[in-house]
């Protein structure tokens, strides 16, 4: 296993220049899943995905049809005795480029700018899957895999997965594995390896207020009629304490406690005040007492307003009462809490608060559970040991502030953990202008992926 172990990583350095192409390749092909006119090029990358896997010399590589026409990509090898089996999750479309005039290269057209290549993709995800492609296939040409793989490249990611809950209940058997492996996320820093090993969930909800049966003369009617803007401003002050606590009944009932442990292991990531004043530009921080800005990024619940809209919103005055009043209210979930449940304790919340001069309505927009994987179990440990031999560092334990709804679908259906390691950096402008993947973390990736593979041969 040494000298495979070092002949592989030989030739992930001795092909960086053909990996880079390919890389290019598949940056080019604008698979765009929220947009009906790129739906043949989301076909195109399902075909490209499917050749790789078919070069690889990966077996039962087919492309299973969902009701968007964007299609699952499956493929597996199953030829080594004894091996544990990892399903690879990857997802081949991307976001669109709006607003196309604030890049400074083609979106579609890969652009290197001194250690960094530019393109839509780059980082979410086609860069990450294609780490997993090319280190497999170092491994590959080099003596052959340690261990079984599966392969599931959606469509879907960027508009929901809508069709990949489905796929993955009746497709039981086929994806039935020891452990997960997802690419789709990213490291503190380039000297930062990082594996995230919690996910939180997400319950979004659109809260309506109604008034009167139009908009009303400010002057005529201001002082006798409750304007929905007040009452909706007002319910939505209410949702958190002065401590910053979420104040829905029972919000916290269900939220698992952080040991002692998991507390000190959050306390080594370098990301401190500091750094979340320097990332987000704003003047102090917020949130709720007793827990260190780390912990508040990932391992507690939130609530919070993603858009409000009502009245008169245009240039000058005009001076109306509001018929109505909308905000967008997101919710992040840590494990054990439950978004169905989450929705109830809104609508309490609103019972009970609600003014009776107003009508409200909640619709409940998106859902999904937390995820936590046992840092543990041994596809952590390879992927760790992995990092610290390409790092020269033990890697940091991260929990996500984000969800991944995929994590908790396979942990749900199909009763395994995910081991979650990707290789974008914080400020690759995910789902931005100017995306951009680093690429001398892409190459490491890789190299780690190697090391990943072989710690898992039995």
């Amino acid at each position: 296993m040494a000298d495979q172990r070092k002949a592989a990583l030989q030739y992930a350095r001795t092909n960086r220049e053909d990996f880079l192409r390919v890389y290019e390749e598949i940056l080019s092909i604008p698979s765009i899943s929220t947009d009906p006119e790129h739906t043949a090029d989301i076909q195109r990358a399902a075909e490209w995905m499917a050749a790789q896997l078919r070069a690889l010399g990966m077996q039962q590589v087919q492309l299973f049809p969902t009701p968007t026409n964007h299609p699952v990509v499956y493929g597996e090898w199953l030829g080594t005795a004894g091996a544990p089996t990892v399903l690879i999750y990857g997802h081949y479309d991307v976001q669109p480029v709006d607003p196309l005039d604030l890049w400074k290269t083609g979106p579609f057209e890969p652009t290197i700018v001194g250690d960094n290549i530019f393109a839509r993709g780059t980082s979410d995800m086609k860069g990450q899957a294609l780490i997993t492609l090319k280190a497999v296939e170092a491994l590959v040409e080099t003596g052959g895999l340690p261990v079984n793989v599966k392969w599931l490249f959606e469509g879907e990611e960027e508009i929901g997965s809508p069709s990949l809950d489905e796929f993955i209940a009746r497709h039981k058997d086929l994806l039935a594995c020891d452990f997960a492996v997802n690419p789709d996320s990213g490291m503190i820093g380039e000297e930062y390896p990082t594996i995230t090993y919690a996910l939180r969930g997400l319950a979004y909800f659109e809260v309506r207020v109604y008034g009167p049966a139009h908009d009303l003369h400010s002057g005529m009617y201001g002082g006798v009629v409750h304007n929905p803007a007040n009452a909706l401003a007002e319910l939505i002050a209410g949702m958190h304490d002065e401590q910053g606590r979420v104040t829905l009944p029972g919000f916290y009932d269900k939220v698992r406690r952080l040991s002692k442990e998991e507390r000190e292991e959050i306390a080594r990531l370098p990301t401190d005040e500091a750094h979340f004043l320097a990332q987000t530009g704003a003047p102090a921080l917020y949130g709720e007492a007793g827990y260190t800005v780390a912990e508040r990024a990932g391992a507690r619940p939130t609530l919070d307003v993603n858009g409000l809209l009502s009245g008169f919103t245009g240039p000058g005055s005009k001076t109306v009462i509001p018929a109505w009043a909308m905000a967008k209210i997101s919710t992040r979930l840590v494990p054990d809490q439950d978004p169905q449940e989450v929705h109830q304790q809104l609508l309490r919340y609103l019972e009970t608060h609600a003014p009776k001069d107003i009508r409200w309505e909640v619709d409940e927009l998106a859902g999904g559970t937390a995820s936590i994987s046992d840092r543990d179990n041994p596809g952590v440990q390879a992927m760790a040991q992995a990092m610290e031999t390409v790092w020269g560092r033990k890697p940091y334990f991260k929990r996500e502030g984000g969800s991944i709804p995929v994590v908790a679908q396979m942990q749900d259906l199909l009763g395994v953990e995910s081991v979650i390691a990707g290789f974008g950096l914080p400020d690759d402008n995910v789902h931005a202008p100017n995306e951009k993947q680093h690429l001398p973390s892409w190459y490491r990736g890789i190299d780690a992926y190697i090391h990943f593979f072989l710690n898992l041969k039995p």
